[in-house]
């Protein structure tokens, strides 16, 4: 059943038009965002789809192909009134009307083939397709940009989860065929060219089956702890360091900060050294850095798993030239960079070492970045 006629079936009557946001994958530059630095991340080809009509009355109504049962109507949104996957849309009416936009109601139907759970983004999809939708029934005439703003403070101030802008910036703006480099400081952005086919390499997603929450608190204490360490060297963001040998040793005395800091710093300037890569054509040499940012991920900023560990060593170890987890961690997905030829053998391997540990299967696919929001019927 297509978004349109599930919308007829649950709401008697068609949408004004179906509208688009893809899910993605974060490249490199990794627990960057909040503390003011550098991202790399694309677009995927899966997504959320939200057939939307406006409504004169004000009121939200939402259902979804995902989750059966009938619409969960929301009169007023207002932060802590709405749970479960309905705060996310719920969030961003109330985040454009905090910010001063003339929105009405509106009849919503979500789809999608973006898994929950999995560090794909699926929530910020889920925000950019209803925000877009809403920008254009509305005629509000906010940029990309403006829409992933919008989408984050729902996230943030409605939902209560303290992430950064990159997932909401990418859904929003990604180029096909590019990644989005993107400052999370001054929220500069520009499109990188990212073609892996062009050098006979293929880009895997690892989906481990780990479900996470980034509000189960884990994900917040990161956020504590690079702002404090942000505050004893005397910074806004940790991003804003230029001596990393000095602000490591002034941390000397806190070796948990010190951690949290060495991987951010380092990893903001591992972006760069992948930007030049890229326009050196060197796309094999890009698994080194994969490498470093995984192995800091793990052990100075502590948000791998064992399944994104071993999903990780056994793609290098069937041919891969590199991978790490992506996204915020504590699960979800890995990625890995593959020869073409050797696609089929790190997949195998993979597979082979969570059968030896007896964990369910991983879902192993190829991705090429795709186009950011907008709208498809």
């Amino acid at each position: 059943m297509t978004p349109i006629e599930a919308f007829q079936q649950g709401y008697g009557t068609a949408p004004a038009g179906v509208w688009h946001a893809p899910g993605r994958v974060n490249l490199i530059g990794e627990h960057t965002d909040y503390n003011g630095g550098l991202v790399l991340p694309i677009a995927l080809p899966l997504g959320v789809d939200a057939a939307v009509a406006p409504r004169e009355d004000g009121v939200l109504r939402v259902r979804s192909l995902q989750e059966p049962g009938p619409p969960v109507t929301i009169a007023r949104p207002e932060p802590g009134t709405v749970t479960g996957w309905a705060a996310y849309p719920a969030g961003v009416v109330w985040a454009l009307r905090a910010a001063g936009h003339r929105v009405g109601g509106a009849d919503v139907l979500v789809d999608g083939d973006l898994p929950r759970g999995a560090g794909l983004a699926s929530s910020a999809a889920l925000e950019v397709a209803v925000g877009t939708a809403l920008n254009d029934l509305y005629d509000l005439r906010l940029t990309p940009m403006e829409i992933a703003g919008i989408c984050r403070r729902a996230e943030n101030d409605f939902v209560g989860v303290p992430c950064g802008i990159m997932d909401q910036a990418v859904s929003a703006l990604a180029v096909e065929g590019h990644a989005l480099m993107l400052d999370c400081g001054s929220l500069a952005s520009r499109a990188v060219r990212f073609d892996p086919g062009a050098a006979g390499m293929e880009l895997l997603v690892v989906e481990t089956g780990v479900r996470r929450e980034l509000g189960d608190g884990r994900y917040r204490e990161r956020r504590r702890e690079c702002a404090e360490a942000a505050r004893l060297l005397g910074v806004d963001a940790l991003c804003e360091v230029t001596d990393v040998a000095d602000a490591l040793g002034r941390l000397g005395g806190e070796p948990v900060l010190r951690r949290r800091a060495q991987h951010v710093i380092i990893e903001n300037h591992r972006v760069n050294s992948f930007l030049g890569l890229l326009r050196a054509k060197a796309v094999p040499e890009l698994g080194g850095l994969l490498v470093a940012s995984h192995l800091s991920l793990r052990d100075q900023f502590e948000v791998s798993c064992p399944e994104l560990d071993v999903a990780v060593e056994a793609a290098v170890r069937g041919g891969a030239r590199g991978g790490r987890m992506t996204g915020a961690g504590f699960g979800g997905s890995a990625i890995a960079l593959v020869p073409v030829d050797r696609v089929p053998r790190v997949a195998e391997e993979v597979e082979r070492a969570y059968a030896e540990r007896g964990w369910k299967p991983p879902r192993i696919f190829p991705v090429r970045p795709a186009a950011g929001a907008r709208r498809v019927g």
